[in-house]
């Protein structure tokens, strides 16, 4: 993984973008939508950055770009015009004063790069192919937009602004995130249209007092990873504990929750207890074994078992 992925908090801070044309148009739009300070610097612009200049949305400084334009001001530089020499000045301009930059289309004078976005009000999605393939993750996100509802944004709105009641109602981090769990799962709530029916909704699930699921399942692993089942993968992201075997390829452990504590295993007599008491203590746990492993039925702490689909 050569870039690590992160979402910046740009909400106010100052933003320097050289250029005025249409990749510029396409930059200084996200920025201002992230609610960056933009300021374009640019002898000419297009209409968009104009018209948005008139409505107070971001700051024009005509000129051509010289070293003085860039302050400390900034924590982010793009360089976008379609002058190589001009954008390697203000990469080496921002280096010198350790500021991150961004050279449009030139990936070796990045300090980051802007991945494929896919909004849903609070909701984002970024895919990258780090720069390798712009056509392929296109691909990617018309298929990841097709799969994914527009009623995100209203699920995401109304979870946000349940955060302090449900607090006082589950007092465990475990808990509560259970609780959203079943809640994002109900018919009810996938097919929502509106505040009023995810308030009826989530007061039933509230007055229903569901006892949570807990216990113990293996999983059992081999050696193509999309023979997983769905029913597999969903537990793999619920479990708060995972154990896994000494053989097991890390595709599989890089499914599971990102939060999830993880550990290895050579035999699985080293861990039975911890599990057994895991499960006693309320915790959903995965144990990723081989195929065929059939020392699993010599411990008592497995409740369930999923099993790798078979190979045609």
């Amino acid at each position: 993984m050569r870039y690590f992925p992160l979402f910046m908090d740009l909400l106010n801070k100052a933003v320097l973008v050289v250029g005025g044309g249409e990749v510029a148009c396409r930059k200084v739009e996200s920025l201002v939508r992230a609610g960056a300070s933009v300021t374009v610097v640019s002898p000419q612009v297009e209409p968009y950055i104009a018209d948005l200049v008139q409505q107070g949305k971001c700051e024009w400084l005509q000129n051509f770009y010289s070293s003085e334009c860039l302050t400390s001001k900034y924590v982010q530089v793009w360089a976008t015009t379609n002058n190589p020499d001009l954008n390697h000045q203000v990469h080496n301009d921002a280096k010198n004063m350790g500021i991150m930059v961004n050279v449009v289309d030139d990936t070796p004078f990045c300090d980051f790069i802007t991945p494929s976005m896919i909004n849903r009000g609070r909701i984002q999605i970024a895919i990258s192919s780090g720069g390798a393939s712009p056509v392929l993750i296109r691909g990617i996100r018309e298929k990841v937009e097709s799969l994914l509802p527009m009623n995100l944004a209203i699920m995401a709105d109304f979870a946000s602004s349940k955060r302090n009641d449900i607090k006082n109602t589950y007092k465990t981090v475990d808990d509560r995130r259970k609780f959203w769990e079943l809640f994002f799962r109900l018919p009810t709530v996938v097919d929502s249209k509106n505040n009023h029916e995810l308030e009826k909704a989530y007061q039933k699930l509230k007055e229903n007092k569901h006892e949570f699921v807990h216990g113990c399942t293996w999983v059992e692993f081999g050696d193509d990873v999309e023979l997983l089942s769905l029913k597999a993968l969903r537990l793999m992201q619920e479990a708060e504990r995972v154990f896994y075997h000494k053989d097991c390829p890390f595709e599989f452990i890089d499914l599971v929750r990102r939060d999830a504590e993880r550990e290895l295993f050579k035999d699985i007599a080293d861990v039975s207890d911890t599990i057994t008491t895991l499960k006693q203590e309320g915790a959903r746990v995965v144990v990723l074994i081989p195929q065929h492993f059939g020392e699993h039925r010599l411990v008592g702490a497995c409740d369930t078992a999923v099993c790798l689909a078979s190979e045609k």
